[in-house]
């Protein structure tokens, strides 16, 4: 009975190594991909003036080389998202992407802490979160009186974006763990080319 356990577990352990090893990286892939596809394409489509929001010190980035900057922003993210999506290059691509989410982190939302959204009750909230919350009560004032408030939250409450790093770098992290495990077994275009040329790392 014991070694029968011990067998079934055993089993159970494999099947689970196997399957986490192909859909891990898959589900990761597939939920990358989209937002990255859709930032890159933003910059992409307006790029003059994603050229002059990362050149300009007043009301944008202030970076160096900005026309580079952007196309390679832009370039990483919109090409990125499409190998993300065959599991081609996928460490390779991780790379650079993982470099422009540390780029947006610090010089876009880092002097907003760490929440995307305004949540006073969080234990990250700072001190611009918390100023937040009565002017959030104020408008939602103003909407009650004057506006169709039912119609208007109809699809949600309203909330105020805080626009801190916490998406920037969970996206990091999860490129960060593409790194590492690459674009995964049987679901990677990746996997099948180490297989047909014999590299069986992926």
């Amino acid at each position: 009975m014991l070694n029968f356990i011990t067998s079934s577990l055993n089993q159970f352990v494999a099947f689970a190594r196997v399957t986490g090893e192909s859909s891990g990286p898959l589900l990761l892939r597939l939920y990358l991909a989209p937002i990255l596809l859709q930032a890159g394409y933003n910059k992409l489509s307006h790029f003059e003036d994603t050229v002059a929001w990362f050149a300009n010190p007043d009301w944008g980035l202030g970076l160096p080389f900005p026309e580079l900057m952007a196309a390679l922003a832009a370039g990483s993210e919109f090409f990125g998202a499409i190998l993300l999506l065959l599991g081609l290059g996928t460490r390779l691509i991780a790379v650079p992407l993982m470099v422009t989410m540390l780029v947006a982190a610090i010089t876009v939302h880092w002097g907003n802490g760490w929440l995307a959204i305004a949540d006073p009750s969080s234990w990250l909230a700072n001190e611009q979160v918390m100023a937040s919350a009565e002017r959030l009560a104020r408008a939602r004032e103003i909407l009650q009186e004057y506006g169709n408030y039912d119609w208007l939250t109809g699809s949600g409450k309203f909330v105020v974006l805080n626009n801190g790093i916490e998406f920037a770098m969970t996206y990091f992290v999860m490129l960060l763990a593409l790194f590492a495990m690459g674009g995964g077994r049987y679901s990677s275009l990746d996997y099948w080319l180490a297989r047909r040329f014999g590299n069986t790392r992926n």
